[in-house]
């Protein structure tokens, strides 16, 4: 039987979200400690509340440090981690130069097997215990990531991804084989521990009208799956599905026509969105999800955090792996804050850390399950050392709260600043 643990700490933990209200900082709450049985949260709150609990708990002390849910990344491509940081590429260039050739090697299982492995090891180490991959048209590169999570005990969702055309041959399949992959994927790991399928074609330009319309029925059959897509990234890739799609209202239309707007729908990007887009993705309370770092490496635009929330958009924080120049959740929020400066509407330290939990997690539909500690809710954790390196020492040491204290961690912390990592209530 697991032991329970109490560990000791600034637990943080949020009450709602941190963008409603005049003080972001009110949607947060501190507590002495938090209790975890088994796979689970016990409680939050005093330390002899939580050994009145958990009477024989185990004792982790970490002193100062921050301890709050483990990082939920909402969009990625674990088949791009040997290619992350690749030099000077436009979108569309980018996919041909670095992305395709490398996703052509995930047909040997071997190969699929070690990425798979390297990626979720160098995404925890960066306090990053949930994630949304796509995968590659090849299954196998699906049961590779599958295992390697379900080895580590980690909630991940993931997908082959679909495309039938403006791919290179070894990267092809059909409207028919991708819809026969998935559904068997679908049957063989959907909800298999802590393991959830997403419906994946690319985006509109890598898949023909019949395999849109074939994974909106895959869709509409198992709508207890996410779909995940790509969305208005760049203005040239808008342009060309203007020229791919000539009947289509708006790039959104290319999916809504063949059934792939809607509440599980995860759309990355979303930067160059128009206003008939807008509104119908918040009228079907679908995810946008923004990856700011991909977003400034790729020279993609700068994403409206503020007008998008003020709208009441639903929205997630990514990495975007390999598009994305980091692994870290902590870059990605720094590159979150920068964008929103460069808007004019920078993000306060609780809207950043809120976007990088509970705001993907939301977008995810696991709210109820992770990127928050509260009673019930699964322990995964991540322990934030907030004076990791010498320079952000000499600042965190001057706060007067702890929004001054986190901050210089988001903007300079990278994997020293990760203490320590629970998943599923066990020490990692």
């Amino acid at each position: 039987m697991a032991a329970d643990y109490i560990l000791i700490g600034q637990v943080l933990s949020f009450s709602h979200s941190p963008f409603t209200g005049e003080r972001p900082e009110d949607a947060a709450r501190l507590d002495e400690a938090v209790g975890v049985s088994g796979d689970k949260v016990a409680g939050t709150g005093t330390l002899a509340e939580m050994q009145a609990l958990l009477p024989g708990a185990l004792i982790v002390d970490y002193g100062p440090h921050l301890i709050m849910a483990g990082f939920v990344d909402a969009h990625v491509h674990y088949p791009q981690t040997a290619i992350i940081a690749s030099w000077g590429k436009r979108l569309i260039d980018w996919l041909n130069s670095y992305t395709f050739p490398e996703e052509m090697r995930f047909a040997d299982r071997e190969y699929a097997n070690e990425i798979a492995g390297r990626y979720l090891d160098l995404t925890t180490a960066h306090g990053t215990t949930t994630v949304c991959s796509y995968c590659t048209i090849r299954p196998e590169s699906v049961e590779a990531f599958f295992s390697a999570a379900q080895v580590r005990g980690q909630r991940v969702v993931a997908g082959k991804t679909c495309m039938d055309r403006n791919a290179p041959e070894g990267l092809r399949d059909t409207a028919q084989s991708a819809y026969d992959d998935s559904e068997a994927l679908i049957g063989h790991w959907h909800g298999v521990d802590r393991l959830e399928y997403a419906i994946t074609p690319r985006f509109s330009p890598t898949s023909s009208p019949e395999q849109l319309e074939a994974m909106g029925a895959l869709w509409a059959k198992h709508p207890e799956c996410l779909m995940q897509t790509h969305l208005s990234e760049q203005t040239d890739e808008i342009a060309w599905v203007r020229e791919l799609f000539p009947q289509a209202r708006d790039y959104l239309d290319t999916y809504e026509e063949f059934g792939l707007l809607g509440a599980k729908g995860l759309y990355g990007h979303a930067i160059h969105l128009e206003e008939r887009e807008r509104h119908r993705l918040r009228e079907f309370g679908a995810a946008l999800i923004h990856c700011p770092t991909s977003n400034t490496f790729i020279g993609s635009g700068l994403f409206d955090m503020a007008g998008l929330m003020a709208e009441g958009q639903r929205i997630g924080l990514a990495t975007d792996t390999g598009g994305g120049s980091s692994f870290s959740m902590l870059r990605t929020m720094a590159a979150a804050y920068e964008i929103g400066q460069l808007r004019g509407t920078p993000l306060h330290a609780a809207q950043l850390l809120w976007l990088a939990t509970q705001g993907s997690a939301a977008a995810l539909r696991m709210e109820s399950k992770i990127g928050n500690i509260a009673a019930g809710m699964e322990a995964d954790l991540a322990v934030l050392d907030l004076a990791s390196t010498p320079a952000i020492a000499q600042r965190s040491e001057r706060a007067l709260d702890l929004w001054e204290a986190v901050f210089p961690t988001i903007m300079m912390g990278d994997d020293r600043a990760v203490a320590e990592v629970w998943i599923g209530g066990r020490r990692v």
